[in-house]
């Protein structure tokens, strides 16, 4: 594979993860509560900067994890085909969201994820005399927390992207892997800097659900194109 399509290729699975309805949703939620709870916009502004950077780095670790454990076991290969069967399901579920939303088996957060989230939440709500620095370290943990309870619902695309890269160099690998990262924060920071600038959470929410069907619909064209041009990279049939 060629290094520009490999960057193609990564830059669109980078955009296409980061347009995802659960990330948009969790965020525009923990927008609204960081806005209650620090009572300031530039505050509001630093909680959401610090809550990008820890989803940056948890999800480039995670992702390092991945490909580590893929080269260093020689289950490249394995890993590879398993990362394109699961990007042509997840492909397929998402578009069926596009036309019956919700119904059935669907991609979504772990089970009692949202719940979980809103009880940390009201229970960090309850700090809310503390040091503006614990605060901020319960964000860290918080911004942890997300990120894991969110990886069945935005996790294909970067396990397709994994998958292309185990058949590689790590060391080859890892500017990739922080580009792919870059993009994915991208509209979180898009959602934070309009909120610091007045829109409200509603509004944004209002946009997230009208646009949710789209999103899915979008993100499952791309993940079923790449797990189909996965699997015809290595047995080509002309």
């Amino acid at each position: 594979m060629s290094d520009q399509l490999t960057i193609g290729i990564v830059l669109g699975a980078a955009l296409i993860d980061s347009i995802n309805p659960c990330v948009f949703g969790v965020l525009i939620f923990l927008v609204a509560f960081m806005t209650k709870l620090f009572k300031s916009p530039r505050r509001m502004l630093l909680g959401g900067l610090l809550y990008s950077a820890v989803v940056y780095i948890t999800y480039l670790l995670i992702g390092f994890g991945i490909l580590k454990l893929a080269l260093n076991t020689g289950l490249a290969t394995t890993f590879y085909w398993v990362a394109a069967l699961i990007a042509i399901i997840a492909g397929l579920l998402e578009i069926k969201d596009y036309f019956w939303y919700g119904r059935g088996f669907t991609l979504q957060i772990v089970p009692g994820g949202a719940e979980r989230i809103k009880y940390y939440t009201n229970k960090i709500e309850g700090m809310e005399g503390r040091h503006p620095a614990l605060l901020f370290l319960t964000i860290v943990g918080l911004g942890i927390f997300v990120v894991l309870v969110e990886l069945p619902c935005t996790g294909a695309p970067y396990l397709a992207i994994l998958g292309l890269l185990s058949q590689g160099e790590f060391a080859a690998a890892v500017p990739l892997l922080l580009l792919y990262n870059l993009i994915f924060i991208l509209p979180l920071l898009v959602i934070i800097g309009i909120s610091y600038f007045g829109t409200s959470s509603e509004r944004l929410e209002a946009w997230r659900q009208e646009h949710r069907g789209l999103m899915r619909l979008g993100i499952g064209l791309f993940m079923l194109i790449l797990g189909l041009y996965m699997i015809y990279s290595l047995n080509p049939i002309f």
